[in-house]
């Protein structure tokens, strides 16, 4: 007798499973690892590093991995800060997977590392729907991209705990518009938070690393907004383990089993690409 398979759902699962055996294995050591997605140019490097500058003034043991499909210039900008940095180089995969993460972390992670911040590939689509073993997801959007980026985005803003917003700075120049921008993450987001944020003057520099922080002492990771104003609305707190559904019956459990699906099935899920690790020194 045949049988049907769902190749997507199954790379996804297998995915899932990696990703739970990391979320352990990180918690057990006292690590949170804290998952950065955007869409390329949006500014999470130069944000990332501000945060990471932060964390090290304040004496926080904090890490970094950043991917990117080909340079190494992200890892030489965010090891300015001084933190523990590695670059991996995807050889064209558009998304980091869990297994892929936890190999490049063996053997690297320091021991006293406390958060661990992952600058996942450039793009809100593919890895959206894959878990890493994190307990926070950041989204961050940069005023130039539009207002209409949380509805062209669901799976990636519908999932985030907390959503950035880059570059306010340009917002006067770009003419965005804060309120639809708000108003169109909670369409696909009820009461998660939004952060306006620019490296450039320093507005809403250390509020990822506060929230980051805050989950490492075991606060919940979505954090509703207590207050309701022109395009806010309120919802239930997302939380590990707790589902929801997005447009086209997909339902997504925050933090554990992203089930969306894909085509990408990339064989052993052994560490792919190329690695390379810099820490403000000469590798």
């Amino acid at each position: 007798m045949c049988r049907t398979v769902d190749l997507r759902q199954a790379v996804l699962a297998r995915n899932d499973d990696s990703a739970r055996e990391l979320r352990a294995a990180l918690a057990a050591r006292g690590t949170v690892a804290v998952n950065l997605l955007s869409s390329p140019g949006s500014g999470k490097t130069a944000l990332l590093e501000a945060e990471l500058g932060l964390a090290r003034r304040r004496g926080l043991p904090v890490a970094a991995l950043t991917a990117d499909l080909a340079t190494e210039n992200d890892a030489l900008r965010l090891a300015r800060s001084g933190a523990p940095v590695k670059q991996v180089l995807t050889d064209g995969l558009c998304h980091l997977e869990a297994r892929m993460l936890a190999g490049h972390l063996d053997g690297w992670l320091p021991q006293d590392c406390r958060l661990l911040f992952v600058e996942n590939v450039g793009n809100l689509v593919c890895p959206a729907s894959y878990d890493l073993g994190e307990s926070l997801r950041v989204v961050l959007a940069s005023v130039t991209e539009g207002e209409d980026k949380p509805l062209k985005y669901p799976t990636a803003f519908g999932l985030a705990n907390l959503v950035l917003v880059t570059k306010t700075d340009l917002a006067a120049a770009a003419e965005f518009d804060e309120a639809t921008f708000t108003a169109n993450v909670r369409r696909v987001n009820p009461g998660v938070e939004v952060v306006h944020t620019s490296a450039r003057t320093g507005e809403g520099v250390g509020a990822l690393l506060e929230r980051a922080t805050a989950v490492l002492d075991g606060a919940e990771p979505h954090r509703p907004v207590m207050s309701a104003g022109p395009g806010h609305s309120h919802g239930p707190s997302q939380t590990p383990g707790h589902s929801h559904s997005h447009g086209g019956g997909h339902s997504h459990a925050h933090g554990h089993d992203h089930g969306l699906s894909h085509t990408h099935d990339h064989g052993d899920g052994h560490a792919h690409g190329h690695e390379h690790t810099v820490a403000g020194e000469a590798r």
